[in-house]
């Protein structure tokens, strides 16, 4: 997977309630904080420029004219993305390295990386590089 992206999405697929509850408060208390101070790590150091977790509950909206909506964004609790933060002036390699210290992997918690476009496909089939044509 080599990219010239300098920006990277870590979506975060979160464990399962159940893997929390079952852990002391202190133990929770003690995770929650690692989090904090590897989020705000990476803030101090200028790598993510925000993040933010999401609600489970949404909707799907398809269809020519958005007319298919359908509670729930994703088919399965376990494949839903819990959160993201947002890598800037990262590569592949320290993008990679810094999903690694997420201190929730140990408790299942899964993180999909994928580098930033700066175009969707549909501009891409128009041979463009960005979404709009640059002003000269």
């Amino acid at each position: 997977m080599e990219t010239k992206s300098s920006a990277y999405r870590l979506l975060f697929r979160e464990a399962p309630p159940e893997t929390y509850a079952v852990m002391p408060p202190e133990q929770r208390e003690q995770l929650l904080q690692r989090w904090n101070n590897w989020a705000d790590g990476l803030v101090a150091q200028g790598k993510m420029r925000h993040g933010h977790p999401l609600e489970p509950q949404g909707l799907t909206i398809s269809g020519a004219r958005g007319q298919h909506i359908v509670d729930g964004p994703f088919a399965e609790t376990k494949e839903a993305i819990g959160g993201y933060f947002y890598l800037e002036g990262v590569d592949l390699a320290e993008a990679t390295a810094i999903a690694r210290q997420c201190p929730q992997l140990q408790h299942g918690m899964v993180i999909e990386l994928r580098p930033v476009a700066g175009a969707c496909h549909l501009a891409h089939s128009l041979g463009r590089q960005t979404m709009k044509v640059e002003a000269v």
